[in-house]
């Protein structure tokens, strides 16, 4: 046991985060990544416990290792509790660092340019719902493990938690990172996985894809002109998997990429090194 949690230790110390990531140790329990809304943590427990972060139980690896993640309008207050095999407990109370995001108000927009047509409503639930599937994939993969790398380089040109307020009344934020590139430029996986979902024309996304990368991390990539891979492939970090387009609702060519850790959606930008 003592050589398998000293290999789970280990995995986690080297796993390449974003430079902002943090280290906090409880004993003999390592959490490591981002302790702010929007970022995600990935943690290290002796073999055989049970973790449960508020009502919810958390899958472990056979090395102990967890993961979880933090959504744009959590609490700054989070609890976990630990309990090993032996039945020890350890409570862990996790401080979270606060945010702000930028907020754009912008009056005189015509309606119509903002609210779908209500002929349009049944299409796009249904497609949300099948997103939400695939966000729902919850396997023993790893690829969340290895860090990971942009799936495109380029300027950003929208981020995370951003949100638009329409004639005073608001939009949902952005929850993903937007990338701009060339139409056609390649997109690589960030990490090793699984594609859960390749739709080839959403009403918003256009071509949208979803990569699980293991218990319950996944990544979403919007707006593509071609999808390289199709829904059951196997995936490897840095193969590419599409190219830009801007299908859907965009007005250019961009990649909106996201991160999420179930229905919960993360920053992209915490988990990979700045540009």
């Amino acid at each position: 046991m003592m050589q398998r949690l000293v290999i789970g230790f280990f995995a986690l110390l080297w796993m390449p985060l974003n430079v902002s990531a943090e280290t906090r140790t409880f004993g003999d329990i390592v959490i490591k990544g981002q302790f702010e809304p929007g970022g995600m943590l990935i943690g290290s427990a002796p073999p055989g416990s049970t973790v449960k972060f508020g009502e919810r139980s958390l899958a472990l690896s056979a090395e102990g290792e967890f993961v979880l993640g933090f959504g744009r309008d959590d609490k700054l207050e989070q609890s976990l509790k630990i309990v090993t095999s032996d039945g020890k407990v350890t409570p862990i109370n996790l401080q979270l660092k606060a945010r702000e995001y930028d907020i754009q108000r912008i009056e005189g927009v015509p309606a119509r340019t903002v609210n779908p047509d209500t002929s349009s409503l049944p299409r796009i639930r249904e497609e949300g719902s099948q997103v939400s599937r695939a966000r729902y994939t919850d396997s023993d993969l790893r690829g969340y493990l290895q860090g990971f790398i942009w799936p495109v380089k380029g300027p950003v040109t929208g981020v995370y938690g951003s949100q638009r307020v329409f004639n005073g009344e608001p939009r949902r934020p952005h929850f993903g990172v937007d990338i701009a590139a060339a139409e056609g430029t390649e997109i690589q996986a960030p990490a090793d996985g699984v594609v859960t979902l390749a739709h080839p024309d959403m009403f918003f996304s256009g071509a949208t894809m979803v990569i699980d990368h293991g218990r319950g991390i996944s990544t979403s990539y919007l707006h593509m002109s071609k999808m390289l891979v199709k829904g059951g492939d196997s995936v490897k970090q840095g193969q590419t998997i599409g190219l830009v387009g801007a299908t859907g609702r965009a007005t250019g060519p961009h990649l909106c990429w996201r991160l999420n850790w179930y229905q919960t959606k993360l920053d992209p930008q915490l988990v990979v090194p700045q540009q």
